[in-house]
């Protein structure tokens, strides 16, 4: 009996000790699991001006439904976006039956001043509210702008069209570097839509106005003098000269990126295998943003080209031939960036993202603990 007993003891223990070390390395997998580059057929180059695209094939993509993105569930008033007091943490709750996709770089225009979401989000459905990063690309308001409402956000028609300002938001979580940012950008952008236009040079010297509005003459990006056109649109609304938003709005800004979407839209057109796309401007490899299935790509693809082309408009170089960009550096490029040691963030029950840097590229990948910790976007910038 004795001897039964102890013999079912030892077999306890064993289980015990073999279940915890299951769990473990279960565990370990689940925290440190950065997935090899998946094998991606790639595509292009497709190129328009000083932007150039590559499409991310993939047969085996998941063919799960796809979530709504933020952008139709907050058209379709299925998401409220609230304010809290805090500049940089604000509420989100989802009203409806279907999963919201949030992405890292989304903005949310109202409020008391619009902002950008810091993190991919997963926003199960009749959530309630649910607190989410943010950083604010305006300064100075703090208060309703014109009927806008200033307890909750309107819309969320754009993202981030600057590497910089996603760095800033995303990597280095600094407010005053996402302010930079924004004036920054609206500068390139002022200089830009004179270039556009073709406007003859000026011998003036240097002066730029507040919030994006450039002079004749000469500016400093970065510490770099560079010639600006006689005449020059602001890109800036007199409603609040430092809103990135309303300057993404603006309508020369628009209209001039029309034309590289209007070039670029269709090259996605009946491949129902692409997951995502790495784009180049200036023959620099820029960023990319891959995503579990085709359905939710293709969801993305218009507010993710329209970024990519606003950005290039910034970046653009009249006099400059852009270098060509081939296969084996966007693998190269995609590869690289894997290689950095991996941190977790654990943002909600429901959503992780894990972070890894090298010395060269920042890589962001968000992952879904209902789908058994699977990725569902991944985010490659270089720095």
């Amino acid at each position: 009996m004795k001897r039964r007993t102890f013999t079912a003891g030892l077999f306890l223990i064993a289980f015990c000790v073999a279940l915890v070390v299951a769990m473990t390395a279960q565990g370990q997998r689940e925290q440190s699991q950065t997935p090899p580059v998946a094998d991606h057929a790639v595509s292009g180059p497709y190129t328009h001006k000083n932007l150039t695209i590559f499409l991310l094939h993939d047969a085996g993509q998941s063919q799960s439904r796809a979530p709504l993105t933020l952008q139709e569930a907050m058209k379709r008033k299925l998401v409220i976006v609230r304010e809290t007091g805090d500049v940089n943490r604000l509420t989100i709750q989802n009203k409806s039956s279907q999963d919201v996709f949030v992405q890292a770089g989304d903005i949310v225009k109202g409020g008391q001043q619009d902002r950008v979401l810091a993190l991919d989000l997963i926003v199960p459905p009749k959530s309630g509210r649910i607190p989410i990063d943010a950083f604010c690309v305006e300064q100075g308001r703090w208060s309703r702008r014109g009927g806008e409402a200033v307890t909750a956000f309107s819309a969320s028609e754009n993202g981030l069209a600057s590497k910089d300002l996603k760095i800033a938001a995303k990597a280095r979580k600094s407010q005053g570097d996402v302010w930079a940012n924004v004036s920054k950008t609206q500068e390139k952008l002022a200089m830009n839509m004179a270039v556009a236009k073709s406007a003859p040079p000026a011998p003036a010297r240097a002066r730029h106005g507040a919030g994006g509005s450039v002079t004749a003459g000469d500016m400093r990006i970065d510490g770099v003098s560079m010639a600006v056109p006689g005449s020059v649109a602001s890109v800036t609304d007199r409603a609040s000269p430092s809103s990135l938003q309303l300057t993404l709005e603006n309508k020369l800004v628009k209209d001039t990126a029309k034309d590289y979407v209007k070039n670029l839209s269709s090259i996605i057109n009946g491949k129902r295998d692409v997951v995502g796309f790495v784009f180049a401007i200036n023959g620099q490899i820029n960023s990319a943003d891959v995503y579990s299935s085709n359905a939710l790509f293709a969801k993305l693809w218009p507010k993710m080209l329209e970024a990519s082309a606003i950005e290039a408009i910034a970046e653009l170089k009249a006099e400059e031939k852009s270098r060509p960009v081939d296969v084996i550096a966007i693998k190269a490029f995609l590869r690289e960036s894997h290689t950095g040691k991996a941190e977790t963030k654990k943002v909600t029950a429901r959503t992780s993202v894990v972070k890894s840097e090298t010395g060269k590229n920042l890589f962001f990948e968000t992952r879904d603990s209902s789908r058994n910790g699977k990725w569902v976007h991944r985010n490659y910038i270089t720095k």
